[in-house]
């Protein structure tokens, strides 16, 4: 119920803050995952109605009305809206995706929902332990993975922390003491150490009313503090499905005991369902540690960034100019000729997106009857307060390099 009822409000926000043309219609560009560049936003009036019955699924799913259908719809809509531009990568509208998976597969309407009230034989007042349990196990990746990611040399050392807090100090009450040492390390140690026991914490019932009170001080603190959308509210209602059930049911609407198998049990699973889940379990504990394949600082070169639950581990700032070179000489082209003011700013945050738009550039240079057409980056970038150095060999044609899962030697190590 929760769920629905802050996704309604996302969707709300986009048409109340006219985010939709500004992020999906206006671009003439949109940067693609690596596999998806063929998902594209639709035309005009489409994209409107996309987020429209996003809107009214997601009021479906808060009110449990057609909910078999209404559930997988919005995951496929919000993953459709989500794979669209790259530069609009952003954490919680990854776990966005696959939350709204598993309530897509779990059967959650079966109670308090207008379904179960018009078809009451599908209520039930209880559900499988590891239905619950996987629910709790992708919330708890994030803090797990955001907390190990945590264990980095600059986040140690207080950066990018102490740079943030340098700017907001006029923060009610505890602003002035900002720029305090001790004030830094309180925020970049107790923010690990959040993360790392959030789970544990909440999992014992002897600290679980302390970590509810210390969760919500980090998410209400957070969402004060940095922009950073619901993140903190989604996360703080998620929080709840690690209390235990009965907390939450009146006493007067629990559920009867009965000796009768529910339905949604393992035994009533097919084998090839349950591996399907186990599969989905593990992909999940995996796809986070598949940056360690990369050579490098992850911060600097973002191989293996997304997916890995890396959240404000890093400040980058630089600038980003192409080369072009053919037939006819060489050219300055400065990236804002193809890209909006929001995506150019997200080029010194991924390599991989310098790459698409050289490969863009270069198709343009080619379609205008350009011929032997190089594209050459010239990247600086600064991470975490570091001197700028460059982020890109500037040798290197990259309208002749390929996207790739594999390191990209084009990437200059950080220094």
């Amino acid at each position: 119920m929760l769920f629905g009822a802050i996704m309604l409000w996302e969707v709300c926000r986009y048409f109340n803050k006219g985010w939709i043309e500004r992020y999906f219609i206006t671009p003439p560009f949109h940067p693609g995952y690596f596999g998806f560049e063929w998902v594209a936003p639709l035309s005009g009036s489409g994209m409107y109605a996309v987020f429209a019955a996003l809107g009214v699924l997601a009021a479906c799913i808060l009110t449990g009305f057609a909910y078999r259908w209404a559930a997988p719809l919005f995951f496929l809509g919000f993953t459709y809206v989500f794979l669209l531009d790259a530069t609009r990568y952003l954490n919680h509208f990854y776990l966005i995706v696959l939350v709204s998976f598993l309530l897509a597969v779990l059967p959650a309407h079966r109670d308090f929902s207008i379904d179960a009230w018009r078809n009451p034989a599908i209520r039930a007042g209880f559900m499988p332990a590891w239905m619950l349990g996987l629910l709790r196990l992708q919330i708890g990746i994030p803090y797990f993975y955001g907390g190990l990611a945590k264990l980095s040399p600059d986040w140690l050392r207080g950066e990018p922390m102490r740079m943030w807090l340098a700017q907001r100090t006029g923060f009610p009450l505890i602003g002035p003491f900002f720029t305090q040492d001790w004030m830094v390390y309180a925020f970049v140690y107790g923010g690990l150490l959040l993360d790392l026991l959030a789970v544990p914490m909440l999992l014992w019932p002897r600290t679980r009313k302390l970590a509810l009170v210390l969760l919500a001080l980090f998410h209400l603190l957070n969402a004060r503090l940095f922009v950073i959308g619901i993140f903190p509210w989604m996360m703080l209602a998620a929080a709840l499905i690690f209390l235990p059930p009965a907390t939450l049911r009146p006493k007067t609407l629990q559920a009867p005991q009965t000796p009768q198998t529910p339905a949604g049990t393992v035994r009533n699973w097919p084998r090839w369902a349950l591996a399907l889940v186990a599969v989905y379990a593990v992909l999940q504990l995996l796809v986070p540690l598949r940056h360690l394949l990369y050579p490098g600082d992850t911060n600097w070169t973002e191989e293996g960034h997304r997916f890995s639950w890396h959240m404000k581990l890093r400040d980058k700032e630089g600038m980003v100019l192409f080369s072009v070179e053919d037939s006819e000489g060489t050219r300055l082209v400065n990236p804002d000729e193809y890209l909006l003011p929001h995506q150019a700013a997200k080029l010194v945050n991924g390599p991989d997106l310098i790459l698409q738009l050289a490969h863009h550039i270069a198709a343009d240079y080619r379609r205008r009857g350009h011929r032997d057409v190089k594209v050459h980056a010239i990247a600086m970038a600064s991470l975490n307060g570091r001197k700028p150095q460059p982020l890109i060999d500037p040798a290197v044609d990259l309208a002749a390099r390929s996207r790739s899962l594999r390191p990209s030697p084009w990437i200059v190590p950080l220094r």
